[in-house]
């Protein structure tokens, strides 16, 4: 069971160099440091400069991986992943990393993003005689590398690149290195980081590279590849970045962990800001300020600041919710958000309430969350949000429904907020959401204005490809 109404994450990808180190240990403890960007499959591929190897499964990072198959993964090179799905379903022939044997030696890939032209791509191989047996642009992905020109992988690389059009962040294995690659528009992050071993880390987010002791952490440039094949990092700017960078908002508003660094921004700081935008935007006669826990906390501590309001906790949230195989009884999936949230009773009697929250997507969670304060004595919820009404849906590697599913896109402000059962409500608008960035442009905000910096196709499922195969 999914308690809250966030959008889900995209995946998290890693890749290693570490010679003398115990790569395949390195890169559990990275791909750890990621799990909040996936939690539905997890995996690892290793090189020792001849072959690959490789282990994945459907599950958590600590329950795919165990000191008995982490063994066998030797090595000085790795690429790893953590999966929450948006082309292709959530099971175990999707996993990544993918692994195949090419004309070139073996091949890993592992990808954070969503192709648009997948479907196009997908058929091209098909005719080819090119045999498919997942669900994932990933796969496409690889297969075409495999068939790619070009007298070395960088080349195949970069001659491939022009073919893909929309969101990806790579992680390549070879026998001898592993490439780091970003698509033109920049939507989702990717940092390299030296470590002082002399290898290099490549990562989704600049916390895992610091989680292993990188030292001097740069962001991949759009368009950019890094090769990690010895201690030296070759560059090369394979596609020139697009006039009009997309850098998905969303990372900073949720996606990110706080102690994240980005577009040379930092998560934690960014969502103070936005909280204090909230309250110049939305001042409330109340009495407290309280987070939704946990991406909105700096939030409302910037939203306390401003408006001069108390801070105080008003959730404690149960960590240990996550996915399960055990699923709750028809009563217990009625308490819905009680099986994730408790509210402080003793922080909410009789208190005029502003709770500050990331987003509201299909506004399943919000209502709850309001009962549960009422239900703990609160005389008034206002409810803010950090970011614009999500009225569009995202196409470029985040799973946020279709127009239907989005309640902005269904309603209006006052009906949401009839729906909610708040006393008021307030989103933050997108000039404000810039303010808090302290950028003017750069930057996709698709999801709230319905300007895509692509072209799209709204009658895109990310199971499409998946109707004929058993």
């Amino acid at each position: 069971m999914d308690a809250t109404d966030n959008p889900h994450h995209e995946c998290g990808v890693l890749g290693i160099y570490a010679p003398n180190e115990d790569v395949a240990r390195m890169a559990f403890f990275g791909l750890y440091a990621l799990q909040h960007r996936g939690q539905e499959a997890a995996g690892l591929a290793v090189s020792d400069g001849k072959a690959l190897r490789l282990h994945k499964d459907v599950g958590l990072v600590s329950q795919v991986f165990t000191p008995a198959n982490l063994a066998p993964l030797t090595g000085h090179f790795a690429i790893g992943h953590t999966r929450y799905s948006t082309t292709g379903s959530s099971n175990a022939r999707n996993a990544q990393p993918f692994v195949i044997e090419t004309i070139h030696g073996p091949i890993g890939l592992a990808h954070n993003g969503n192709l648009l032209n997948t479907a196009e791509l997908r058929q091209g191989l098909l005719a080819r005689g090119v045999g498919l047996q997942a669900g994932s642009d990933s796969e496409v992905m690889i297969m075409m590398l495999a068939g790619a020109q070009g007298d070395t992988w960088l080349d195949r690389i970069q001659n491939t690149m022009p073919l893909w059009r929309g969101a990806y962040c790579l992680v390549i294995l070879t026998p001898d290195g592993v490439y780091g690659v970003r698509d033109p528009w920049g939507f989702h992050p990717l940092s390299v980081g030296r470590l002082p071993s002399g290898g290099h880390v490549v990562a989704s987010e600049t916390g895992a590279l610091r989680t292993l002791g990188c030292e001097a952490i740069r962001e991949i440039k759009a368009g950019e590849i890094v090769a990690l094949t010895d201690s030296a990092l070759r560059v090369r700017q394979a596609q020139p970045p697009e006039r009009q960078l997309a850098r998905c908002t969303f990372e900073h508003i949720y996606f990110s962990r706080p102690d994240s660094f980005w577009d040379g921004l930092s998560t934690h700081q960014v969502r103070q800001r936005l909280g204090e935008e909230l309250a110049r935007e939305a001042p409330v006669a109340a009495d407290v300020v309280i987070p939704v826990p946990d991406s909105a906390m700096p939030a409302a501590t910037g939203y306390a600041r401003i408006s001069g309001l108390p801070y105080n906790d008003g959730f404690i949230k149960n960590r240990y919710i996550g996915r399960t195989f055990i699923q709750p009884t028809e009563s217990l999936r009625k308490q819905g958000v009680a099986m994730k949230f408790l509210a402080l009773e003793e922080n909410l009697r009789g208190q005029r309430v502003v709770v500050i929250d990331d987003s509201i997507v299909r506004g399943t969670t919000s209502g709850p969350l309001v009962r549960l304060l009422r239900d703990a004595g609160a005389r008034e919820v206002h409810l803010r949000i950090t970011c614009p009404p999500i009225a569009h849906p995202c196409f470029m590697g985040v799973d946020m429904g279709t127009y239907n599913e989005l309640i902005a896109h269904r309603l209006t402000l006052d009906e949401i907020r009839d729906h909610i059962d708040c006393d008021s409500l307030h989103f933050l608008s997108v000039d404000g959401m810039m303010r808090a960035l302290g950028r003017t442009g750069g930057y996709c905000n698709a999801c709230f204005t319905g300007v895509y910096p692509v072209e799209v196709d709204p009658t895109a499922t990310k199971t499409g490809f998946e109707k004929h195969i058993a």
